[in-house]
């Protein structure tokens, strides 16, 4: 049975804020360390860390909150998924929640939101929706 480890990242730090938790661990990965880097850019986790060596690496996330016990990730929901890629050209991606969320994209680029993909005009896998 295949994981997706996107899902479980963006499913474990909208659980852990929640749950009130402060940081949240998952095993480490280049990709997974550069979708968290745009979401700490966008201002919806606080922080990113990776600790330890190689091969016992973790990625540690700190969960980000609007006010005591309000977390600011409200809801996540997976485009792409293993058994069907979503793909999008720079002219087809659309807004999420006519501008309160974020599309989250993996592009020749780099991960980058939809915005910034439509700024520089490149089309890419649509990951997640954000908000």
């Amino acid at each position: 049975m295949n994981r997706d480890p996107i899902s479980e990242l963006i499913i474990g730090v909208k659980n852990a804020g929640k749950a009130n938790k402060e940081f949240v661990k998952f095993p480490y990965s280049k990709f997974k360390n550069a979708v968290a880097d745009v979401l700490k850019k966008e201002g919806y986790i606080k922080s990113v860390s990776k600790i330890g060596k190689a091969p016992k690496r973790v990625l540690e996330i700190g969960v980000a909150y609007k006010s005591k016990n309000v977390p600011k990730i409200k809801d996540v929901k997976r485009v792409s998924k293993l058994s069907k890629r979503i793909y999008s050209d720079a002219g087809g991606i659309q807004s999420v929640k006519r501008g309160y969320g974020s599309l989250i994209m993996s592009t020749s680029k780099g991960v980058m939101t939809g915005k910034q993909a439509r700024k520089i005009n490149v089309g890419g896998e649509a990951l997640f929706k954000i908000w």
